[in-house]
Order: C-alpha cells, then sequence, then structure tokens
C-alpha cells in the first residue's frame, strides 16, 4: 500500500498560509488533497474560506497542535485513515495547516513515533510562509518565527510585491537554514511542482543547497542557525555514532533538523542519515563511485547550538 504524502504549511502569523492552500485546492488536477487545520479559537474560520477544493477538512481548535497533549493531531490522522479505509473519503495527499504560533517540531515527531501513522503516511516536506514585509520585526521578536524556518525544506517569501528589497532578508533566512531553498511567491501563486514531492524526509545526497556568497560578515541576528561541517577524511561507524549520541543527549532539545552524507571507513558505500530532534534513521546508500571523492557533508539546525564543540567532536574524529 503506497504511502499518503503529507506536506506541512507553517509560518508566522499573517504569512500567508491559507491564500497559498487556497491556491493549492482550487489550481493542481493530480492530486485529491485532504487538510487538517489548526486554529484558535471556537470558530474555524479558515475551513469556510477554502471552500470545497478539498477532500476533507478537519479542524483542530483546541490552541496549537504543537501544545496539545491529549494526541488530538494523532486522532485527526487516525480518524482520516479509518474513513480512507471505509471507502468514506478518498484522498492521496495531506497537508497540514499549522497556526502561525506551532511549533513544528513536535508536529513533525508524530509521523515518527507512531507504528501505523509511519507506516500508512509519508512526510513529503515542510513549506515555510515568511512575511517579506514584517519578516525582520519577526524574526527579531519572536523566536517561534525562526524556529519554523529552522524546520524548512522550502521557504516562501509573501509580499515580496509590496516590500521592496528583500535581498537582505533572503540572506539571514539563508543563515538560519542553509538546507532550504527560498522563492518569491506573490498571492500565493507558484509552481506547485516546487512544493509536492521535495524529498525533505528521505535519505539523500543533497544535504545542502548550494550556498550563496556573501560579500560582508552578517551579524548574529539569528538565535536559530544553520551549522554545516565537512569532512575530507574517513571516520568509524561507532566513533561518529558515539558522537552523534553525545550530541542528542546534550544538545536535541535544541535541534530542529539534522541531516548528513557519511564517508564511513572501511566501507565501499555512503551512509546517508536524519533526525528531526531525538528522533533519526540512517542507512547505506550507493557505493562510492570511482570519479568522485569521497567526503562527509553534515548539517545541523537548531537554537543556540554550540558549533565550536560541534566542530571540535567531528574534528576529533580525524584518523591519527
Amino acid at each position: 500500500m503506497t504511502p499518503i504524502a503529507v506536506t506541512v504549511l507553517t509560518g508566522f502569523l499573517g504569512a500567508g498560509k491559507t491564500t497559498l492552500l487556497q491556491q493549492i485546492l482550487h489550481k493542481q488536477q493530480d492530486h485529491k488533497i485532504a487538510v487538517i487545520e489548526n486554529e484558535f479559537g471556537e470558530m474555524p474560520i479558515d475551513s469556510q474560506l477554502l471552500g470545497d477544493g478539498a477532500t476533507r477538512i478537519t479542524t483542530l481548535a483546541n490552541g496549537c497542535i504543537c501544545c496539545t497533549r491529549s494526541g488530538e493531531l494523532e486522532a485527526a490522522l487516525l480518524d482520516l485513515l479509518d474513513g480512507y479505509d471505509k471507502g468514506e473519503v478518498s484522498f492521496d495527499r495531506l497537508v497540514i495547516e499549522c497556526t502561525g504560533m506551532a511549533d513544528p517540531g513536535p508536529i513533525l515527531q508524530a509521523f515518527f513515533a507512531h507504528e501505523i501513522i509511519c507506516e500508512r503516511y509519508l512526510l513529503d516536506g515542510v513549506i515555510t510562509l515568511v512575511d517579506a514585509v514584517h519578516a525582520g520585526s519577526q524574526l527579531d521578536k519572536f523566536a517561534i518565527a525562526q524556529s519554523q524556518i529552522g524546520y524548512a525544506d522550502r521557504i516562501l517569501l509573501t509580499k515580496t510585491d509590496i516590500a521592496g528589497d528583500s535581498q537582505e532578508l533572503i540572506e539571514r533566512l539563508q543563515r538560519i537554514n542553509a538546507r532550504a531553498p527560498v522563492y518569491k511567491v506573490v498571492q500565493g501563486e507558484i509552481d506547485l511542482a516546487l512544493l509536492f514531492d521535495t524529498r525533505g524526509f528521505m535519505l539523500e545526497e543533497n544535504v545542502v543547497v548550494a550556498k550563496p556568497l556573501f560579500h560582508r560578515i552578517a551579524p548574529a541576528e539569528n538565535a536559530v542557525s544553520s551549522i554545516v561541517v565537512e569532512l575530507d577524511y574517513p571516520v568509524a561507524l561507532s566513533a561518529v555514532s558515539a558522537v552523534m549520541e553525545q550530541l542528542l543527549s546534550s544538545f536535541a532539545d535544541n535541534l530542529m533538523r539534522y541531516k548528513g552524507m557519511l564517508w564511513i571507513e572501511e566501507q565501499p558505500c555512503r551512509l546517508l542519515f536524519q533526525g528531526v530532534q531525538r528522533l533519526y534513521s540512517a542507512d547505506w546508500d550507493r557505493p562510492w563511485q570511482p570519479d568522485e571523492t569521497p567526503r562527509s557533508a553534515l548539517v545541523f539546525i537548531g537554537l543556540q547550538l554550540p558549533e565550536a564543540e560541534i566542530r571540535e567532536a567531528f574534528a576529533r574524529l580525524r584518523p591519527a
């Protein structure tokens, strides 16, 4: 049975999530999409704005998903599966629209921790919308705004038609998240091929996107940032596992996303891994090719990560 692909839409208040979702539901013809929304308050306004484009809309109005301790999100996911199995509803893709104050981390972990959800759903990617007009002040004032960017596989910069020059903001976003490409969006208009099938949670070799060249030293303005570690020497599997376990025991609550491709000594194949907070997976990939130079590349995205300590931990793995 093919798992149902899941896209998570996040972004700070007013970034344009509902506008984008309207465009997705009304313009694409290739998928039957179910929607889970999260709203504050007793009256679910957004579900009325979306019209009848979704196969089913489930609204979670009991506060923010990330703060819910009753398993409301898990219950909604399982309820959709029950309706699907009974033939009451048909869908091949799920979109979760988070409230503007939601931390995506606990939402994503639901797809790693619940046996049935892990089997029947497949996380495709996290799409984070950023308001080009107000993002500067939001990122300065609210750590959650930076966190939402840290979890992203794609960053959509909205309201660029009225924001003026956004290059400085784009550079700041890329310092927060070195993995996610940034696309400009006006009124939710974007090629849907950029949003679906991102393979953000698949093990693959594209650890980071091509990094821009900055012409000046960036100010230390972000609590959330990316650390890219590259190693030109092989590492012992047991040693790198010990380093990762130590990092997770010390900083797991601060780690949002991490991903890597490792050159393991005495092994012909590349080792790929990825994780969200405390949950991670790893698997052997294809053999190193004769025309490529083996290397390790790792990216860690998180809140106030100790960069020097992380780099030193991997530097100590260099063979004597």
